[in-house]
């Protein structure tokens, strides 16, 4: 939290120019006095008000005749990929362990969703008190142990809290009526709340962890790592026979068993690969510098040349 109250309760007006800070000269009234990030801005003399109730007046600001034309010109579908964007800057935060940055791009995230529920308000659907009150409500009822009728303290492990919680949803499932027919409605089906719009790593560690709650799952380790080697197997045997729909096929049954390899050795996909991206970066920047100093075109230093400046700096990073 960032208090921006004086010694005296009062809240101190937006800095002006110093030694310190230095102002953008700029003659035009609608641009900021700085860029500065950090800077917390009086949102008071803009008849907002704090917390919560503060960010939905900025969006009735924002949204509002005399608003932003960009922002009033939005719609759900082109709001999709900031959502996405936004949730996967929050993940860089993390990776940089810098909270601060953490802090900003959960609120950027923070203003996704309110966006949402602003557009959804004007549609007459809901608002956001309404998102509020579905997450709160869902909380309680899939929090038997904590908010249940007797009041009583937590008694079970966590494994067991996951089991419930588990049930407990697809009992939630089951009452919005989504199986797929009649016939089907009392079927359990665990997998029915992963989203398909996750990366496709996430969706597979989800739909393994939802398989897994009731039971479909190996015991330990060894199970995932010798169906690796028998779907590598099973890949080498499409690649020589040249069967190029048995390949992607194989590709995939491989990929998606090293998923769950990684959950039994404690790691998770979506994050190894992302910090196997990183790791790619860093390393070949430090081959397009090495050519770059040696007035070298990569395109036709040869592979030899670029695998020495790679070796290089995987030497570096291991000191």
């Amino acid at each position: 939290m960032v208090n921006v109250s004086g010694a005296d309760g009062t809240r101190p007006q937006p800095p002006g120019p110093s030694s310190q800070t230095d102002p953008i000269v700029n003659e035009k009234r609608d641009l900021p006095v700085t860029y500065d990030p950090a800077e917390v801005i009086d949102h008071r003399p803009h008849g907002l008000r704090d917390g919560l109730d503060g960010i939905r007046d900025l969006m009735d600001r924002l949204l509002g005749a005399q608003g932003c034309p960009w922002d009033r010109a939005q719609t759900l579908d082109s709001l999709r990929p900031y959502l996405i964007e936004e949730a996967h800057e929050v993940l860089e935060t993390l990776d940089a362990d810098d909270p601060d940055e953490h802090r900003r791009e959960l609120g950027d995230l923070l203003f996704q969703i309110v966006f949402h529920a602003a557009i959804r308000e004007r549609e007459d659907h809901f608002d956001l008190d309404g998102v509020i009150e579905a997450i709160r409500s869902k909380m309680i009822r899939r929090h038997p142990h904590v908010f249940g009728p007797d009041g009583a303290a937590p008694r079970e492990t966590p494994e067991e809290v996951e089991a419930r919680w588990a049930q407990i949803k697809e009992a939630e499932r089951q009452a919005r009526g989504r199986a797929s027919a009649e016939a089907d409605a009392a079927i359990p089906n665990p997998l029915a709340g992963v989203p398909k719009a996750l990366s496709s790593l996430q969706r597979a560690w989800r739909l393994q962890n939802k398989a897994a709650a009731v039971g479909f799952d190996w015991p330990d380790v060894e199970g995932p790592l010798s169906k690796s080697r028998e779907e590598w197997a099973e890949l080498e045997e499409a690649i020589e026979a040249g069967d190029a729909a048995a390949i992607e096929e194989e590709f995939g049954d491989l990929v998606f068993v090293l998923v769950r390899l990684g959950t039994k050795l404690g790691l998770e996909a979506e994050t190894a690969l992302r910090k196997a991206n990183l790791k790619f970066e860093r390393r070949f920047g430090h081959v397009m510098r090495r050519c770059h100093e040696q007035g070298i075109d990569p395109t036709t230093a040869g592979l030899e040349r670029l695998d020495g400046f790679w070796d290089e700096a995987k030497a570096i990073e291991r000191k």
